[in-house]
């Protein structure tokens, strides 16, 4: 489900849960919590991976739509807590997007600190609006962070798929490799910063990415009760029945 590989100081966690490393509970408890203990167990520096073609496919609806109201607000409070651990992470981390990346999975790579996509035919967005899903400030928050306000509305509301070569145009990612170097330039990205003077490397980290903590501070704005009562509208539950009936029919 989670594959942790040691290259020395430097932690790479790789989703594992074929096909489509869909992020359910477990995956989404076991993810937030190597997160957090990375630092505590000695990694200077954290790489978030998966297999060559596809880095998530998002949250993993047919598991959450078994969950009753408690379940799923648990799983949204640990889905942001997977966020706010990488916003918030003493240490640097990069998301190596080893190809598509919808939804769930390019959330998480927002909050990285730095973003290697593969190059070639693979798409990431958050597509939320496509699939019946509003999507919460703080997520919008980073998009906006990265590509500028007006372009994370623009991409937001229409629930857009982007390219990999609109998505590094954009600012979305911060650079494209052949989908076999992902890694290895999330590594090289990790030992070059790893390599400056640490004390002012990492306290000029912090003030740069505080406005990404910040989004974190009013617990208010993660709404977690909006997000439930969303989810349960007969609209989107119309919406979500479709799409797993689709993809059913795709299997």
């Amino acid at each position: 489900m989670l594959d942790t590989i040691a290259h020395g100081d430097i932690l790479e966690l790789k989703l594992a849960r074929p096909p489509v490393n869909a992020l359910n509970p477990a995956l989404i408890a076991a993810l937030r919590k190597a997160i957090v203990e990375a630092p505590q167990q000695g990694a200077r520096a954290l790489i978030l991976s998966a297999g060559p073609g596809l880095f998530s496919a998002g949250l993993d609806v047919p598991s959450l739509l078994t969950l009753d109201r408690d379940s799923l607000r648990e799983t949204w409070r640990n889905f942001f807590g997977v966020m706010q651990a990488l916003a918030q992470s003493p240490i640097p981390s990069v998301a190596a997007i080893t190809g598509h990346s919808p939804a769930g999975g390019a959330v998480i790579a927002l909050f990285a600190d730095y973003r290697v996509m593969a190059d070639g035919p693979y798409k990431i967005g958050l597509n939320e609006t496509q699939v019946g899903l509003a999507i919460p400030y703080t997520i919008i928050g980073a998009l906006a962070r990265l590509i500028g306000a007006h372009q994370a509305e623009r991409h937001v509301v229409a629930g857009n798929m982007i390219d990999a070569n609109q998505a590094r145009a954009l600012g979305l990612v911060d650079e494209l490799v052949p989908v076999e170097q992902v890694v290895e330039r999330a590594l090289a990205w990790c030992r070059f910063h790893l390599g400056l003077p640490g004390r002012a490397m990492l306290a000029n980290r912090a003030v740069a990415r505080r406005s990404l903590s910040q989004l974190f501070d009013d617990p208010k704005s993660l709404d977690l009760e909006g997000f439930v009562d969303s989810w349960f509208h007969p609209d989107t539950q119309a919406v979500l029945q479709a799409l797993v009936a689709k993809l059913k029919g795709k299997g």
